[in-house]
């Protein structure tokens, strides 16, 4: 018999199906060891050492397999067949080997597996290996790189940038691209022009529509016709002229399939076709994963093994017919440029297992499965076949030319199963096209022109910045969903129908970054520490080497940024954005003179939550501010009487600015209302995307749920100064999202707030029970904020240096408990007639300690504050 360990509990189960009660399955439930969250965890200055700390939650983990290794002596390491599934199991090998559970005659062996069926876990068990030191050093390295970026960098922000919260490595770069692609669409100016479509018709009455391509004999770029009136001049043209078929030409084509998932592209899929955040999408793959539905879900590779080929060929062909099976198999070329970290793709493990026959419940999972399933199938289809269209209409005299497209699908191929999504909405001309003959003349039925404006680059959606990370080599398949979840659970970006827009503070930390630390957010250089890194796992380079060449370069940036003042930073700031904080105004004037008093000047500000904002300089004579992306013709607009939305039962509703931020109310203030009803736009509500049914809803709040279940107490759904929530009486439970409040229902209500009833400390469990107390009680370890410990009764003795919990003895505990009580002057609990004769004593004794650390916490709090 053999110990197994595997990360999760569910995948443990699933593996626990196929070994059978040969071997005891387990799971480590992840990293059982991490670096601190505290300065020396890693030592460039003692060859990068690195200080490793059992999670206090992976002790019972690590306890569990010590225990099960006593009687089953041989470990096996299961962990996923990645760098950090790599790491994991160093990690176990490590931290068992410092507990003594592993001997050094103890047999260690590891497998890995893509898929987690019988016969793939059966094939693995046959074919161990050792730890993949090379892939090890990979992890280390990054480990370290991200700790010694995020614990040094982080620090000159906060003490730099009021209310900026980290910095990362990869994170950080990350948030350039949605900074930069928000600052493009804010410098974009829109630019007009026309198109003019003719509505025409065959000599059998058969109707299509053709554009406007040649106007005076020449050929029509995008902006040749730039106004109404040249519009009007090119609809006459057309109007007055007969118009014949030219040329009609049709020619074959064909379209082939994508390849099969791999991470990026699943993520970027799952995106488009379900709205499916990264961290959502990767979360759900992980599920059908570990039940044993799919292969492996982070990976870079998009080759298919050779038998999961022949099934979908296979499956293919009962399904759909020999027509839709290519004669020779479909192979995809794996892009990786490292080997070792490449996998296959993410297909399903059985190809037999199609979405209907599918045996899970979860709404996800199955959106998820289906488009794996249709993608693999898909992928080793026959082409579809299709036929285009271009048809050319012109006048006799060849001043005027049209032009109509199209395309006929003479075979469906793989389309039949699957059409991968688009980012962006595309005019493909897929249109079907009417017969139509060279010569035959084409009959008017209508003549349009239409405006159009250039627009913006769009917004990025997590899809393609996942998209654009990959291009540009930033990241790696295991870490795109972390990263993209990281910049919005630290309040620099937000996800807005599904586009990425920053906030405030997430700009401004760019363009600190950008300025003081510009080497290290290029896109080229992280591209090329990834390289670098690749090649640790390849065996190619030391790791130390690199981090040796990286921390001497990042150390002198950190140093030079040492003296730098506060107000030094935000003008450069200031400098930075001007174009996009103070753009030109209509009358001339200089963007920057404070339009209140007329005499300050404006300039950037920052507050302690990390908010930005425009204020004048001639503060505290002049009260002015505005907030960031607001121009002054938007602030004068929604200043005074605001800007009006509309009516509702006779009242006028506005949008306004105030003190704290723009607001909507209902009617004015009169004598009989002083103040009339407002509500304030929550976080994440743009003031140019208010309309009338928004503003309704706001000043609506709160919204009455419906009656509680247990005593018909109205639940009522509302946003208040922390956030959106649900409340039943005096309870209040938050909501995660804002739209939420406006869509809630009565079961997820009562969900929401059961759950917040349930959440608070409950009594910690012990460790270990040792045994009773000679003077009565159980002794037990316990697991406490500074370490472990034993307990008796009242007696808490912490565990000595090197001792770990599992190794504690009832006679250990005992001396530890009688060393500990007679330090504080105490025989033994029982003795409680004595410990009473001094009373007063103690309690003056314990007010005068509170009262001195009281004093002590709030001189603390004094001086963090005036730093």
């Amino acid at each position: 018999m053999a110990v197994v360990v595997v990360e999760s509990p569910a995948k443990a189960k699933t593996i626990n199906k196929y070994l059978g009660s040969h071997h005891t399955v387990l799971a480590s439930y992840g990293h059982v060891r991490d670096l601190p969250p505290k300065d020396g965890s890693v030592a460039p200055d003692d060859d990068f050492s690195m200080k490793w700390e059992v999670a206090s939650d992976s002790r019972k983990h690590i306890r569990a397999i010590s225990e099960a290794l006593k009687d089953d002596p041989e470990l096996i390491l299961a962990t996923d067949p990645d760098r950090e599934g790599e790491a994991i199991s160093w990690h176990l090998t490590e931290a068992l080997a410092k507990s003594r559970a592993l001997k050094k005659d103890t047999p260690v062996r590891r497998v890995v597996f893509n898929a987690i069926t019988k016969a793939a876990v059966t094939e693995a068990m046959k074919n161990p290996r050792e730890v993949d030191m090379e892939l090890v050093r990979a992890y280390l390295a990054r480990r370290a790189l991200d700790y010694l970026v995020g614990f040094n960098l982080s620090p000159v922000l906060w003490r730099k940038l009021p209310g900026a919260k980290s910095a990362g490595r990869v994170q950080s770069v990350c948030l350039r691209l949605i900074v930069e692609r928000e600052m493009e669409i804010e410098a974009f100016r829109a630019r007009e022009y026309w198109s003019v479509t003719a509505r025409l018709a065959t000599p059998r009455g058969a109707e299509f529509d053709a554009r406007l391509t040649v106007l005076g004999g020449r050929k029509l770029d995008r902006f040749d016709i730039a106004t109404a009136e040249a519009a009007e001049l090119a609809v006459q043209a057309v109007t007055s002229r007969d118009l014949k078929v030219t040329s009609v030409e049709a020619k074959p084509a064909s379209r082939n399939p994508s390849a099969p998932f791999m991470t990026s592209t699943l993520q970027q899929e799952a995106s488009r076709k379900f709205g499916m955040g990264a961290k959502q999408c990767m979360s759900t793959a992980q599920r059908l994963y570990e039940a044993g539905y799919i292969t492996y879900m982070r990976t870079d590779g998009i080759d298919m093994a050779p038998e999961a080929v022949m099934a979908a060929r296979d499956e293919i062909k009962s399904r759909y017919g020999d027509d839709y099976v290519p004669k020779s198999p479909r192979m995809y070329k794996n892009k990786a440029k490292n080997a070792q970290e490449a996998h296959e793709c993410i297909r399903p493990t059985d190809m037999a297992v199609s979405p209907d026959k599918l045996k899970v419940s979860d709404a996800d999972q199955r959106k998820l499965y289906d488009l794996i399933w249709k993608r693999t199938i898909a992928g080793q289809m026959e082409a579809a076949r299709l036929e285009r269209t271009t048809v050319d209409i012109g006048s006799a005299d060849g001043q005027v030319g049209l032009r109509a497209t199209g395309q006929v699908v003479l075979f469906d191929g793989f389309l039949r199963v699957y059409e991968e999504g688009r980012d962006d909405v595309v005019d493909d001309d897929d249109k079907r096209l009417p017969q139509v003959a060279e010569g035959e003349g084409m009959a008017k039925r209508a003549v349009t022109p239409e405006q159009h404006f250039t627009q913006p680059p769009p917004r990025y959606t997590e899809a393609t910045l996942v998209k654009k990370m990959e291009e540009l080599g930033i990241g790696r398949p295991s870490t795109y969903a972390s990263i993209v979840t990281t910049i919005q659970d630290r309040g620099y970006v937000r996800k807005d129908k599904n586009r990425l827009i920053p906030e405030d503070k997430g700009r401004l930390v760019t363009i600190f970054l950008v300025n003081y630390f510009r080497r290290y957010l290029e896109y080229d250089f992280t591209a090329g520490l990834e390289e670098q890194l690749d090649d640790i796992s390849a065996g190619e380079r030391d790791y130390k080497e690199v981090l040796e060449r990286f921390w001497r370069d990042f150390s002198a940036a950190i140093a030079e940024t040492s003296d730098l003042r506060i107000t030094e930073v935000l003008e450069k700031i200031d400098e930075v954005l001007a174009p996009q904080l103070y753009p030109p105004r209509e009358d001339g004037a200089d963007p920057r003179t404070c339009p209140k008093c007329g005499a300050g000047r404006l300039n950037l500000k920052t507050a302690r939550s990390g908010g930005a904002f425009i204020g004048c300089n001639n503060y505290p004579e002049c009260r002015y501010t505005r907030p960031l992306g607001v121009t002054d013709e938007a602030e004068a607009e929604l200043s005074g009487d605001g800007k009006l939305l509309g009516h509702d039962d006779g009242d006028a509703i506005t949008l306004r600015t105030g003190r704290f931020g723009p607001y909507v109310q209902r009617g004015e203030a009169t004598e009989e209302v002083p103040k009339p009803p407002r509500a304030s736009l929550p976080k994440g509500w743009a003031v140019e995307d208010m309309d009338l049914e928004k503003a309704l809803m706001l000043l609506s709040l709160p919204r009455p749920v419906g009656p509680h279940p247990d005593d018909g107490e109205m639940i009522e759904a509302g946003i208040g100064r922390y956030g959106p929530f649900v409340k039943h009486g005096k309870k209040y439970a938050n909501l995660p999202e804002v739209d939420e409040v406006f869509t809630i229902g009565m079961n997820r209500a009562v969900e929401v707030l059961a759950a917040k009833k349930t959440r608070g400390r409950a009594a910690p469990e012990p460790l270990r029970t040792l045994g009773a107390h000679p003077d009565g009680g159980d002794i037990a370890v316990m697991e406490g904020r500074y370490g472990p410990y034993v307990k008796w009764e009242k007696v808490n003795a912490t565990l000595p240096m090197g001792v770990e919990p599992a190794d504690v003895t009832l006679e250990q505990a005992l001396e530890l408990i009688a060393a500990k009580a007679g330090s504080k002057g105490r025989k033994k609990p029982a003795a409680k007639a004595t410990a009473a004769k001094k009373p007063a004593t103690r309690t003056k004794s314990a007010a005068a300690r509170a009262k001195t650390a009281k004093k002590t916490t709030k001189k603390a709090s004094t001086e963090t504050d005036k730093e």
